[in-house]
């Protein structure tokens, strides 16, 4: 099983990233896939679900209206999207699968620093 995320880097605020999350190893249609982000000092956060057929799909509040999660089930593949990036997002953003009878995986995390 592999989660592998990538597209994390530094950007100025006010600007876009968008995040990818590559599984394998997994029936990645019968998973609900999550993003999910930690900042030094910070407990983990949630920032955003989309259910195995992207029809229910959840936000933090405080990325709502900026980010959109998606995914391509043909690509095996979730993407957040990221919009008018502040300071305050920055932090290591992880993807998470959470599948049938408690079979549930972590990626590796990728970084996004929000910084002028």
């Amino acid at each position: 099983v592999q989660l592998v995320e990538s597209g994390g880097g530094l950007v100025q605020p006010g600007g876009s990233l968008r995040l990818s999350c590559a599984a394998s190893g997994f029936t990645f249609t019968r998973y609900t896939m999550n993003w999910y982000r930690q900042a030094p000092g910070k407990e983990r956060e949630l920032v955003a679900t989309i259910d195995s057929r992207g029809e229910y799909i959840y936000y933090a509040d405080s990325v709502k209206d900026r980010f959109t999660i998606s995914r391509d089930n043909a690509k095996n593949t979730v993407y957040l999207q990221m919009n008018s990036l502040t300071p305050d997002d920055t932090a290591v953003y992880l993807c998470y699968a959470m599948g049938p009878f408690g079979s549930n995986y972590w990626g590796q995390g990728t970084q996004v620093t929000v910084s002028s």
